[in-house]
């Protein structure tokens, strides 16, 4: 088997690739980046155990102790059309995930994955809204529908199924990321929900195989790519101690835009998002205040979908970390765990490198790297 430089290995060897011993998410993540020559470049980093049970599933597949997972994942994404595995490599795979810390290597997809073509703003909040509260939630989600904005949301009872029901109603599209198996339907309240989403233009995600059932250690891990798939996060009603503010804190680590409703200092439900505004979320009275915000990142951050261009082997892993929104060092030190000084020497040399510059608040990407 030849090397290929530079290029993501096919779906089948990647469904190897994310169930090798002691390599995880973070780490191919990283692999990525490097863009070593598939496949004598990963072997030769991949820690001894991976590298063994990778070789054996390429020079022997029937052998391999992976295949018979790995021809059912593969059955089950052929199985109907509106069924899908994405991973970096796919034409669909969402570009906003390559920016996160921690982005899913594999994500199972039932729907249609045109809804993950628009812009996209997470609506977020309580399972316990007040009727207020369930209102907003469904005339800010039935705005953006009206503006061509995607929501994408978790599916949970509230806010969240109160705004992607609205979206569905108004004939837009809406994305729900679960903490389940894509066919699960959790919970179980949502089961219109579910079928609709799936049936009428919105699209299921998840990284957990079809099957899995719904744990509560699989929610935090859900969120951070409810917020890493949008621009921004609208915080419709949030407790002081609520789901919704760990969403908000994965959107600020993420660079994206926090948004709060404010509300009464004696409404519960209205705790958490003025506590998000004293901390430095934007103050929303409409959907234009959101708007302004994001729509000169719009059509910068979401092209269409399209094959994740592999880096060169000499490019920076550092670029991982950059993108049309300004990062400020500080904000890149503490993403990439290097000091100050080395992160400012690998700064100035993708600038050299014409990949990255200096603008106001912080480095950018630069178009083409």
């Amino acid at each position: 088997m030849s090397a290929v430089p530079g290029r993501l290995p096919p779906l089948r060897d990647w469904l190897a690739l994310v169930r090798l011993p002691g390599l995880g998410s973070t780490r191919l993540a990283e692999l990525c980046d490097a863009a070593p020559a598939w496949p004598d470049g990963w072997l030769a980093r991949l820690p001894r155990e991976a590298a063994t049970a990778l070789r054996l599933w390429l020079d022997h597949p029937t052998r391999s102790p992976m295949r018979a997972q790995i021809e059912a994942d593969l059955a089950w994404s052929e199985s109907a059309p509106s069924r899908h595995l994405l991973y970096p490599g796919d034409p669909a795979w969402p570009t906003l995930l390559t920016q996160i810390a921690d982005p899913p290597p594999l994500l199972w997809a039932e729907g249609d994955l045109a809804a993950l073509l628009p812009p996209a703003l997470a609506i977020v909040g309580s399972r316990r809204p007040t009727r207020e509260g369930l209102a907003n939630a469904a005339a800010f989600a039935r705005e953006l529908a009206g503006r061509d904005w995607a929501v994408v949301s978790g599916m949970a009872l509230g806010i969240d199924g109160a705004a992607q029901r609205a979206v569905l109603d108004a004939g837009g599209r809406t994305v729900a990321v679960l903490g389940c198996g894509v066919d699960v339907i959790y919970p179980p309240r949502h089961a219109t929900l579910h079928h609709r989403l799936r049936d009428e233009g919105g699209l299921l995600l998840a990284e957990h195989p079809p099957g899995t059932r719904a744990r509560a250690g699989f929610f935090p891990r859900r969120n951070r790519i409810v917020t890493g798939l949008s621009l921004g996060v609208l915080v419709v009603e949030a407790a002081e101690k609520s789901g919704s503010l760990v969403s908000a804190r994965l959107a600020s680590e993420q660079n994206r835009e926090v948004f709060a409703l404010p509300g009464s200092i004696h409404n519960p439900q209205a705790r958490g998002c003025l506590q998000l505004i004293r901390q430095g979320a934007v103050l929303v009275r409409g959907i234009d205040d959101i708007l302004e915000e994001l729509s000169q990142w719009a059509a910068v951050h979401v092209p269409t979908p399209a094959v994740r261009a592999a880096p060169e082997t000499s490019r920076d892993p550092l670029l991982r970390w950059l993108s049309d929104t300004p990062a400020p060092l500080d904000s890149l030190v503490a993403l990439t765990g290097l000091d100050v000084p080395e992160c400012q020497r690998r700064l100035l040399e993708l600038e050299l490198q014409g990949c990255a510059a200096q603008a106001p608040g912080g480095w950018v990407r630069l178009s083409g790297a």
